[in-house]
C-alpha cells in the first residue's frame, strides 16, 4: 500500500463516556462488509471499559474501494496496519470471519510485536485449500453476482432475482448490503469488484497460515473458533488445531460450537461474547 492510496474505510463502536485506551479490531469474511459485526462489537464494548471495536471494510469490499493490486492477504493485511498506524490508541486484538480469519493471521504475523495480545479466528480454516472444498456455495454466488447485471431498480427487485436462483432469503438479504444507489439515484448497483473478490479467494485458497497458528508471533494468543455444523474443518484438521494447542496450551486455543454453522456470530451471539469477553478480562 503506498501513501497515496486511501485508508479502509471503518466504523469506530466506543462507550460514550470516554475514550478507548485500546482497540479490537473486526475483520468480515468474503462479500461481506464493516457492519457485519457491529451487534457483537456493541455488546462487547459495553462489557470491556476502555476497549474501543473498530469495525472494518477490507480492501474492495464496502466502502473500501479503489485499493491497486494485487489482492491478495497479505495486500488486506498491510491495509490493517496501515489503518492501525493511524488510531490514537493500541490495536490489542483482532478477530477475523472467514476471509477475515486468514487475514487476521496474516496481519499477526506482519506485526510481529509482543503488543498484540489476542487473534480470533472465525471458522476458518488456516491452511491451503486447493480444492476449496467448503467453499462451494460462495463461488457459485459469485457467478451468480455476474449473471445478474450491474443495476437493479430497488433492493426487493435485487433480492427476488436471488431468490429466484434459489439461494435462502437471509443470504439475499446479506447480498443486498451491498448496494447502493448509482449516480442518478433512480437505481443500486453492486458495491462489489467481482474480479478483485475472484483474486482475493484465488490466494486466500492458496496460502497456507498453519504455522502462524502453531508459532504465534510474539506475545499473541491464537484462538481457534470453529462451527461444527460449517463442514469446512475436516477431523485430520482439528487433529492439527488439537497438536497446536497441546504444544502451546497457553497461547493457542481451539472451541467448537456443536451447533453452530459458519455463521457463528448469527447463530451462537451469546456463547461467542462470553468467549472472547472472558479472555479479554484473562489477558494480562
Amino acid at each position: 500500500m503506498t501513501d497515496t492510496e486511501p485508508l479502509l474505510a471503518h466504523v469506530p463502536v466506543t462507550q460514550l463516556s470516554e475514550a478507548p485506551s485500546e482497540w479490537m479490531l473486526f475483520l468480515h469474511g468474503i462479500l461481506g462488509s464493516k457492519s457485519n459485526w457491529r451487534s457483537i462489537a456493541r455488546r462487547l464494548v459495553a462489557k470491556q471499559p476502555g476497549l474501543g471495536a473498530l469495525l472494518v471494510d477490507l480492501r474492495m469490499h464496502g466502502n473500501s474501494r479503489g485499493l491497486a493490486p494485487p489482492h491478495t492477504v497479505e495486500s488486506a493485511a498491510r491495509d490493517v496496519l496501515a489503518l492501525e498506524a493511524k488510531l490514537g490508541a493500541p490495536v490489542r486484538a483482532v478477530l477475523g470471519h472467514s476471509f477475515g480469519g486468514k487475514v487476521a493471521l496474516a496481519y499477526a504475523r506482519a506485526r510481529n510485536d509482543d503488543a498484540l495480545r489476542d487473534v480470533w479466528v472465525i471458522d476458518s480454516l488456516p491452511g491451503a485449500r486447493a480444492t476449496r472444498r467448503g467453499s462451494e456455495g460462495t463461488l457459485l454466488v459469485i457467478e451468480l453476482l455476474r449473471s445478474l447485471g450491474s443495476r437493479f431498480e430497488s433492493r426487493e427487485k435485487f433480492v427476488e432475482q436471488v431468490l429466484a436462483h434459489g439461494l435462502a432469503r437471509d443470504l439475499a438479504t446479506f447480498l443486498a448490503m451491498n448496494l447502493e444507489r448509482d449516480a442518478t439515484g433512480d437505481a443500486f448497483v453492486l458495491r462489489l469488484d467481482l474480479d478483485a473478490i475472484t483474486e482475493m479467494l484465488d490466494d486466500y485458497f492458496a496460502q497456507d497460515l498453519w504455522p502462524v497458528v502453531e508459532h504465534p508471533p510474539g506475545r499473541a494468543r491464537i484462538h481457534l473458533v470453529v462451527g461444527g455444523k460449517s463442514g469446512l474443518f475436516e477431523p485430520t484438521d482439528l487433529e492439527r488445531a488439537r497438536a497446536a494447542v497441546a504444544a502451546l496450551p497457553e497461547r493457542v486455543f481451539l472451541t467448537v460450537f456443536p451447533d453452530a454453522g459458519h455463521w457463528i456470530h448469527t447463530e451462537a451471539p451469546d456463547e461467542l461474547l462470553r468467549l472472547v469477553s472472558d479472555a479479554a478480562r484473562t489477558a494480562d
